[in-house]
């Protein structure tokens, strides 16, 4: 017996094409085939397409422009009046200039490889090896010295734009799509509020035809919307954050997060930058990348752990990856920590207080001497303040036992995850 049901996201593939010319600098094994981890905004809570058998749906992208072409299939369809349109449903997310025709979008995509250029300001870049490039010479060159000129080396940047940013807003509506599919709880945000910021991310790849072309393809986006901060400032909130799927577990979204921070820092407007209800993976990304960035601040480790805390070894002020030796003399962080010095910092860094608090915490968990009871103490106490205070319309209903029991839990708790993250930065 048929099974007239389709999985939404099993049936749903998308690609990410390039004109021949940049096919052949890949690698055999890149690939920008893959599927949605999520459709349930487009097909419905239980994922589901009814009323096909063999359904096929084959989305499209220029991987510069955004250009899109859409082919929905099938072996069979039932003649009933159940079954559910999958194309005309799709159509409802995506613009009304997609291209159906194959040959006509291939064409596209060959004319938009040599006359995209990303959207807005140039605001950030770095560099990686080129896949195609592995096994080539000895060793591996750092990253930071790879050579932007070469064929072997991929150059990514980030670019800024806004509503105002000429053709920004149709190249958004083109790449808001991405929110729906991989963002669990994703949705479309409204134009017509001017307060949006976005940055983008593309590859930037040299062709292997000689003519020292360079193309751009896309690769992930942030949006960031702009609030009113007391006195006379502006909170950023960083509101979407999207990689895809094939550049993904390859540290993008970590370069994404930092090109977004040292924007941050730089704006005089901008007093701090917060994350609205980000997801368990975005949550490890930011503590790590904002460690990170503390423990490579001197002067505020410095300060923090007194004049002796030195990376293990003689190493610099808070180098990554390295276990802090106890200071001689005792630093602002304590335990517990000063809490006017820590709120200098917060200010200075532009850190959310609730994130600069765990910071602060994980920080001083990192160099702990679990057998200076004094300081176990003052950690934890500190610690269950800031949990009190975070929670306390739930606890205040508690009896005083029970309180006390449930906070001791959620500390332990707070401490194993600590370690888990500080884990990510060693």
């Amino acid at each position: 017996m048929t099974d007239w049901t389709t999985d939404s996201n099993d049936c749903f593939t998308i690609s990410m094409v390039r004109a021949q010319g940049d096919q052949k600098a890949l690698a055999e094994d890149e690939s920008y085939e893959f599927n949605p981890a999520f459709t349930y905004p487009i097909f419905g809570e239980e994922e589901k397409i009814y009323g096909y058998n063999g359904l096929t749906i084959d989305l499209r992208f220029a991987s510069g422009s955004l250009r899109q072409y859409l082919s929905v299939k099938w072996d069979e369809k039932l003649k009933a009046d159940t079954v559910d349109d999958a194309e005309k449903t799709l159509c409802e997310f995506i613009p009304s200039d997609i291209e159906r025709d194959e040959e006509a979008f291939k064409t596209h995509v060959e004319q938009d490889a040599t006359t995209f250029k990303p959207p807005g300001e140039k605001m950030y870049s770095y560099t990686r090896r080129s896949p195609a490039a592995k096994g080539k010479g000895k060793g591996i060159t750092p990253a930071a010295d790879l050579d932007p000129e070469s064929e072997d080396t991929l150059v990514f940047e980030v670019y800024h734009a806004t509503w105002e940013t000429p053709g920004f807003r149709e190249y958004h509506r083109r790449m808001q799509l991405f929110i729906l599919l991989y963002i669990e709880a994703g949705s479309y945000i409204q134009e017509d509020e001017d307060a949006w910021e976005f940055v983008v991310l593309f590859e930037k790849r040299k062709r292997t035809d000689g003519s020292g072309l360079s193309t751009y393809h896309f690769v992930g986006y942030s949006s960031l919307y702009n609030f009113y901060y007391f006195p006379e400032k502006t909170r950023l909130r960083l509101s979407q954050f999207v990689i895809l799927p094939p550049y993904q577990r390859h540290g993008h979204g970590s370069e994404l997060y930092k090109a977004i921070y040292q924007y941050v820092l730089a704006q005089p407007h901008v007093g701090e930058l917060t994350v609205e209800d980000p997801a368990e993976a975005f949550e490890d990304l930011r503590d790590k990348n904002d460690l990170k960035m503390l423990l490579t601040t001197e002067g505020f480790m410095t300060e923090g752990f007194g004049d002796d805390a030195l990376s293990h070894g003689g190493g610099r002020v808070g180098k990554p990856g390295k276990a802090l030796s106890r200071s001689k003399g005792k630093g602002k962080m304590g335990p517990p920590v000063e809490k006017g010095w820590a709120e200098k910092w917060r200010v200075k860094m532009k850190i959310a207080g609730r994130q600069f608090s765990r910071l602060i915490e994980m920080l001083i968990q990192m160099r702990l001497d679990p057998l200076d009871t004094r300081a176990m103490k003052a950690y934890r106490l500190q610690v269950k303040e800031r949990l009190y205070r975070f929670n306390f319309e739930v606890l205040a209903q508690l009896e005083k036992e029970e309180r006390l029991e449930k906070l001791e839990e959620t500390f332990q708790s707070v401490r194993e995850d600590y370690e888990r993250i500080l884990g990510l930065v060693r």
